[in-house]
């Protein structure tokens, strides 16, 4: 299995448990502008982001929360690889309805909520 990108979260905005829920985490890198960092969950790399983007099929971890990818949007590797950002949305869609987003399979959004906590780690791979 080749890493894409690893990383930790560092921090996790007041207002994600309420997207989390419905399926959406929005990812941002250490030093976000404050008023993203309320809806965001904050993360410093460990490795990658790899040059190629995940494809169809990739495994998204999120903590103990396992899915895999199902769409990747035209730009959403670009933002991941230059500013860490991007909004992972756990429905299950064919094609991403945001060049900046990358679907996956459907997860449990209570477990997702759980996951999503200080030093949790999030890893892509193909």
């Amino acid at each position: 299995m080749m890493v894409l990108l690893e990383t930790r979260v560092t921090a996790v905005g007041p207002e994600v448990a309420d997207l989390a829920e419905g399926g959406v985490v929005i990812l941002f890198a250490d030093g976000s502008p404050p008023e993203l960092a309320e809806v965001s969950v904050l993360h410093k790399t460990v490795q990658g982001p790899s040059i190629d983007a995940p494809r169809v099929g990739a495994s998204i971890t999120v903590g103990p929360v396992k899915a895999q990818v199902t769409a990747v949007g035209e730009s959403a590797w670009a933002k991941v690889r230059e500013i860490g950002h991007v909004v992972i949305s756990f429905n299950g869609a064919g094609e991403a309805e945001r060049p900046g987003e990358i679907c996956a399979s459907e997860v449990d959004g209570e477990a997702l909520v759980a996951a999503l906590k200080t030093d949790a780690w999030i890893i892509i791979a193909a």
